[in-house]
Parts: structure tokens; C-alpha cells; sequence
């Protein structure tokens, strides 16, 4: 699958966000990634519904992040199609939904989806001087085979900081 073998790949692309893995173990690990935004907590709400314009095509499974969606409500989907051959992945299910304030996605992202194990992506959005910080943390839980979760956490962090800059690089337009 394509995620999987572009996954470590953008390890060496540098974010302007500040990115901590904040603990890990062999059975999960909880990440955490900060930026500020130039815009309202309301206007960094809505573009997380935009998921396509600035999630990156490299951590898709059709290869162009314009094939997202994410239905910022209770139920909605994280989702994407992939076109090439009429299939669908279900990244993940919207479990909490406070516009302007906070957006919690249930999912095993990535190559975490062939695993048993059970993820928790939340978008805090706080005013901040000049605009917004934005709080972006997963937390992972259950069985990993092979070495655990534990090694995944950096590459797992890394990742969603590159996420978080392509959404501060979108806001900041």
C-alpha cells in the first residue's frame, strides 16, 4: 500500500509545529502536536471539515488528499474513496464535535488499521494571541505485532506534525 511504504519517508520533513511524543509503551502511546493559526477558533473548526486541501497526499491510500472528507458531527466520517478502482476506507468516525472548540475523531490511522488497536485523534482549538493554537493529540491503544507500539510512536508523531503544519501552512494563506 502506498501509505505504508511513504510512511517513514517524510521522518526528515521539518514542521514549524512543536511535536512530543508524550509517553509509549509496548501496548500504546499518546502524541502531541501544537500550533498557532491566524485565524479564529471558529475558522480553524471549519477547515478541518476542508480535510482534502491540506491533509497530505503522501498519507493517503489514493494518493491525492482531495479524495478526504471529514464530516465535522457526531457519526460523520473521516473518510476517503479511491477513485482508481471504486474503493473506500473509513480512516476514522467523528465521536465528539464542538464547533470552535474541539473535534475528536475515533480511528486507527494508517498502517495502525491492520493492527488490533483502538486510536483517539482530538483537535483542541484554544484563542491564543494572533489567533489560535491548535492542540493535536492521538492516543493508541492495544496489540501491535512484531516489536509493539512503542517504535511507531516517533513515526506516528511526525506524521501527524506534518499534518498539523499542512493545515497551519492552509490557515495561514
Amino acid at each position: 500500500m502506498r501509505h505504508t511504504v511513504l510512511f517513514p519517508l517524510l521522518l526528515a520533513a521539518a514542521a514549524p509545529v512543536a511535536a512530543e511524543v508524550k509517553s509509549a509503551s509496548a501496548t500504546g502511546f499518546e502524541t502531541e502536536v501544537r500550533a498557532r493559526v491566524p485565524v479564529s477558533p471558529a475558522e480553524a473548526y471549519a477547515a478541518l471539515g476542508r480535510i482534502g486541501r491540506w491533509w497530505q497526499s503522501a498519507h493517503t491510500y489514493s494518493g491525492d488528499a482531495a479524495n478526504m472528507t471529514l464530516e465535522p458531527r457526531a457519526g460523520g466520517c473521516f473518510c476517503e474513496t479511491i477513485p482508481a478502482d471504486g474503493g473506500t476506507i473509513e480512516h476514522g468516525r467523528v465521536i465528539y464535535a464542538r464547533p470552535g472548540q474541539q473535534l475528536r475523531v475515533s480511528g486507527a490511522l494508517g498502517p495502525l488499521q491492520a493492527e488490533a488497536v483502538t486510536g483517539t485523534l482530538t483537535w483542541t482549538l484554544s484563542p491564543a494571541e494572533g489567533g489560535t493554537e491548535i492542540v493535536m493529540s492521538y492516543v493508541v491503544g492495544g496489540y501491535v505485532r512484531g516489536a509493539g507500539a512503542e517504535p511507531l510512536a516517533p513515526l506516528v508523531d511526525q506524521v501527524l506534525a506534518a499534518q498539523l503544519e499542512g493545515l497551519r501552512a492552509h490557515l495561514s494563506r
